[in-house]
Protein backbone atom coordinates (compact mmCIF):
# COMPACT_ATOMS: atom_id res chain seq x y z
CA UNK A 1 0.00 0.00 0.00
CA UNK A 2 2.86 2.34 0.83
CA UNK A 3 4.87 1.32 -2.34
CA UNK A 4 1.61 2.78 -4.24
CA UNK A 5 1.27 5.83 -2.59
CA UNK A 6 4.48 6.85 -1.70
CA UNK A 7 5.68 6.55 -5.44
CA UNK A 8 2.86 8.57 -7.06
CA UNK A 9 3.32 11.66 -3.91
CA UNK A 10 7.03 11.99 -5.06
CA UNK A 11 6.00 12.54 -8.25
CA UNK A 12 3.62 15.00 -7.25
CA UNK A 13 5.72 16.81 -4.97
CA UNK A 14 8.20 17.58 -8.10
CA UNK A 15 5.85 19.67 -9.65
CA UNK A 16 5.68 23.39 -8.83
CA UNK A 17 3.04 25.66 -9.21
CA UNK A 18 2.75 28.38 -11.88
CA UNK A 19 1.26 29.06 -14.80
CA UNK A 20 -2.32 30.11 -14.69
CA UNK A 21 -5.49 28.49 -16.14
CA UNK A 22 -5.25 30.26 -19.81
CA UNK A 23 -2.01 28.58 -20.17
CA UNK A 24 -3.42 24.65 -18.73
CA UNK A 25 -6.68 25.32 -20.99
CA UNK A 26 -4.43 26.19 -24.26
CA UNK A 27 -2.26 23.16 -23.35
CA UNK A 28 -4.73 21.10 -23.16
CA UNK A 29 -5.90 21.29 -26.57
CA UNK A 30 -2.57 20.87 -28.09
CA UNK A 31 -2.38 17.22 -26.67
CA UNK A 32 -3.69 14.00 -28.33
CA UNK A 33 -6.03 13.11 -25.33
CA UNK A 34 -8.11 16.09 -24.06
CA UNK A 35 -8.98 15.49 -20.32
CA UNK A 36 -11.96 16.23 -19.17
CA UNK A 37 -12.98 20.00 -17.76
CA UNK A 38 -11.18 20.41 -14.43
CA UNK A 39 -13.93 21.91 -12.58
CA UNK A 40 -15.96 18.10 -13.83
CA UNK A 41 -12.73 16.48 -12.17
CA UNK A 42 -12.84 18.39 -9.22
CA UNK A 43 -16.28 17.59 -8.37
CA UNK A 44 -15.42 13.58 -9.12
CA UNK A 45 -12.09 14.03 -7.12
CA UNK A 46 -10.94 15.05 -3.76
CA UNK A 47 -8.67 17.85 -4.97
CA UNK A 48 -8.97 21.39 -6.00
CA UNK A 49 -9.21 22.69 -8.95
CA UNK A 50 -5.20 24.53 -8.38
CA UNK A 51 -4.40 20.91 -7.23
CA UNK A 52 -5.59 19.58 -10.53
CA UNK A 53 -3.47 22.18 -12.60
CA UNK A 54 -0.27 20.86 -10.60
CA UNK A 55 -0.75 16.91 -10.99
CA UNK A 56 -1.72 17.64 -14.88
CA UNK A 57 1.46 19.57 -15.56
CA UNK A 58 3.41 16.75 -14.12
CA UNK A 59 1.53 14.30 -15.97
CA UNK A 60 2.11 15.96 -19.39
CA UNK A 61 5.83 17.06 -18.77
CA UNK A 62 5.87 13.15 -18.53
CA UNK A 63 3.44 11.84 -20.63
CA UNK A 64 3.03 14.88 -23.36
CA UNK A 65 0.61 12.83 -25.36
CA UNK A 66 -1.92 12.97 -22.67
CA UNK A 67 -2.11 9.04 -22.12
CA UNK A 68 0.24 6.48 -20.41
CA UNK A 69 0.96 3.04 -22.43
CA UNK A 70 2.15 0.20 -20.03
CA UNK A 71 5.74 0.37 -21.19
CA UNK A 72 6.27 4.62 -20.41
CA UNK A 73 4.25 3.61 -17.25
CA UNK A 74 7.01 1.47 -16.34
CA UNK A 75 10.02 3.66 -17.43
CA UNK A 76 8.64 6.06 -14.97
CA UNK A 77 7.64 3.76 -12.29
CA UNK A 78 11.30 1.98 -12.18
CA UNK A 79 12.98 5.32 -11.95
CA UNK A 80 11.84 5.08 -8.14
CA UNK A 81 13.24 1.66 -7.72
CA UNK A 82 17.11 1.86 -9.74
CA UNK A 83 18.21 -1.19 -7.48
CA UNK A 84 15.61 -3.75 -8.36
CA UNK A 85 13.24 -4.54 -11.37
CA UNK A 86 9.88 -2.99 -10.86
CA UNK A 87 8.76 -3.96 -13.96
CA UNK A 88 6.29 -6.81 -13.01
CA UNK A 89 5.08 -4.77 -9.87
CA UNK A 90 4.43 -2.04 -12.45
CA UNK A 91 2.18 -3.99 -14.64
CA UNK A 92 -0.09 -4.88 -12.04
CA UNK A 93 0.20 -1.39 -10.77
CA UNK A 94 -0.86 -0.03 -14.32
CA UNK A 95 -3.82 -2.87 -14.97
CA UNK A 96 -5.01 -1.18 -11.49
CA UNK A 97 -5.26 2.34 -12.92
CA UNK A 98 -6.09 1.28 -16.42
CA UNK A 99 -9.65 0.59 -14.82
CA UNK A 100 -10.96 0.70 -19.11
CA UNK A 101 -8.58 -1.68 -19.66
CA UNK A 102 -7.63 0.04 -23.18
CA UNK A 103 -4.29 -0.61 -22.91
CA UNK A 104 -3.49 3.05 -21.64
CA UNK A 105 -3.32 5.80 -18.21
CA UNK A 106 -5.60 9.35 -19.18
CA UNK A 107 -5.04 12.05 -17.29
CA UNK A 108 -8.50 11.67 -15.47
CA UNK A 109 -7.54 7.73 -14.84
CA UNK A 110 -4.43 8.80 -13.02
CA UNK A 111 -6.23 11.10 -10.89
CA UNK A 112 -9.52 9.26 -10.12
CA UNK A 113 -7.06 6.40 -8.28
CA UNK A 114 -4.56 9.15 -6.98
CA UNK A 115 -7.66 10.85 -5.12
CA UNK A 116 -8.83 7.73 -3.67
CA UNK A 117 -4.92 6.65 -2.59
CA UNK A 118 -4.33 9.93 -1.28
CA UNK A 119 -7.56 11.49 0.25
CA UNK A 120 -10.16 8.43 0.29
CA UNK A 121 -11.43 6.56 2.92
CA UNK A 122 -10.11 3.90 4.91
CA UNK A 123 -12.48 1.69 2.57
CA UNK A 124 -11.75 3.15 -0.44
CA UNK A 125 -8.28 3.03 -0.13
CA UNK A 126 -8.85 -0.56 1.10
CA UNK A 127 -10.95 -1.12 -2.08
CA UNK A 128 -8.43 -0.22 -4.62
CA UNK A 129 -5.60 -2.28 -2.86
CA UNK A 130 -7.90 -5.25 -3.09
CA UNK A 131 -8.30 -4.80 -7.07
CA UNK A 132 -4.75 -4.75 -7.29
CA UNK A 133 -3.99 -7.56 -5.66
CA UNK A 134 -6.99 -9.49 -7.36
CA UNK A 135 -4.94 -10.23 -11.03
CA UNK A 136 -7.54 -12.27 -12.91
CA UNK A 137 -10.49 -10.08 -11.31
CA UNK A 138 -12.94 -12.73 -9.83
CA UNK A 139 -13.43 -11.06 -6.75
CA UNK A 140 -11.17 -12.85 -4.64
CA UNK A 141 -7.72 -12.94 -3.83
CA UNK A 142 -5.84 -16.45 -4.05
CA UNK A 143 -2.45 -17.96 -3.30
CA UNK A 144 -0.98 -17.42 -6.51
CA UNK A 145 -1.81 -14.14 -7.02
CA UNK A 146 -0.59 -12.83 -3.83
CA UNK A 147 2.40 -15.26 -4.70
CA UNK A 148 2.64 -12.99 -7.68
CA UNK A 149 2.86 -9.69 -5.88
CA UNK A 150 4.59 -10.40 -3.23
CA UNK A 151 7.50 -11.67 -5.46
CA UNK A 152 6.98 -8.52 -7.47
CA UNK A 153 7.38 -6.46 -4.61
CA UNK A 154 10.80 -8.13 -3.45
CA UNK A 155 12.16 -7.96 -6.93
CA UNK A 156 11.30 -4.50 -7.36
CA UNK A 157 12.78 -3.39 -3.85
CA UNK A 158 16.36 -5.53 -4.78
CA UNK A 159 19.20 -7.45 -3.16
CA UNK A 160 20.32 -3.68 -1.53
CA UNK A 161 16.86 -3.86 0.61
CA UNK A 162 16.73 -7.62 0.92
CA UNK A 163 20.25 -8.88 1.25
CA UNK A 164 19.57 -12.13 2.66
CA UNK A 165 16.25 -12.94 1.35
CA UNK A 166 15.68 -16.91 0.89
CA UNK A 167 13.83 -18.48 -2.06
CA UNK A 168 10.96 -19.41 0.11
CA UNK A 169 10.94 -16.20 1.70
CA UNK A 170 8.06 -15.01 -1.04
CA UNK A 171 5.77 -18.22 0.50
CA UNK A 172 6.14 -17.85 3.90
CA UNK A 173 4.76 -13.70 4.05
CA UNK A 174 2.45 -15.36 1.94
CA UNK A 175 1.20 -18.25 3.87
CA UNK A 176 0.61 -15.78 6.92
CA UNK A 177 -1.13 -13.65 4.92
CA UNK A 178 -4.06 -16.17 4.14
CA UNK A 179 -3.22 -17.16 8.07
CA UNK A 180 -4.61 -13.85 9.11
CA UNK A 181 -7.14 -12.89 6.50
CA UNK A 182 -8.50 -16.16 5.05
CA UNK A 183 -11.40 -15.79 7.90
CA UNK A 184 -13.02 -18.86 6.75
CA UNK A 185 -10.14 -20.90 5.86
CA UNK A 186 -11.68 -22.12 2.14
CA UNK A 187 -8.40 -20.72 0.27
CA UNK A 188 -9.56 -17.65 -0.61
CA UNK A 189 -9.73 -14.45 0.98
CA UNK A 190 -12.89 -11.90 0.04
CA UNK A 191 -12.72 -8.23 -0.47
CA UNK A 192 -14.97 -8.14 3.02
CA UNK A 193 -12.18 -10.37 4.79
CA UNK A 194 -9.35 -8.32 3.36
CA UNK A 195 -11.01 -4.69 4.57
CA UNK A 196 -11.81 -6.78 8.02
CA UNK A 197 -8.41 -7.92 8.33
CA UNK A 198 -7.00 -4.35 7.17
CA UNK A 199 -8.67 -3.01 9.93
CA UNK A 200 -7.52 -4.91 12.48
CA UNK A 201 -4.33 -4.30 12.17
CA UNK A 202 -2.66 -1.12 13.40
CA UNK A 203 0.50 -0.94 11.33
CA UNK A 204 -1.98 -1.05 8.41
CA UNK A 205 -4.17 1.55 9.56
CA UNK A 206 -1.01 4.15 10.13
CA UNK A 207 -0.01 3.33 6.43
CA UNK A 208 -2.87 4.13 5.17
CA UNK A 209 -2.76 7.67 6.99
CA UNK A 210 1.27 8.47 5.72
CA UNK A 211 0.05 10.25 2.55
CA UNK A 212 -2.89 11.73 3.09
CA UNK A 213 -1.81 15.77 2.56
CA UNK A 214 1.35 15.26 0.47
CA UNK A 215 -0.04 17.58 -2.42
Amino acid sequence: MGLVMGTFSMQSKQVSYHKDKADDDLEMTMVCHRPEGLDQLEAQTNFSKRELQVLYRGFKNECPSGVVNEDTFKQIYSQFFPHGDASTYAHYLFNAFDTGHTGSIKFEDFVTALSILLRGSVTEKLQWTFNLYDINRDGYINKEEMTDIVRAIYDMMGKYTYPVLKNDAPKQHVDAFFQKMDKNRDGVVTLDEFILSCQEDENIMRSLQLFENVI
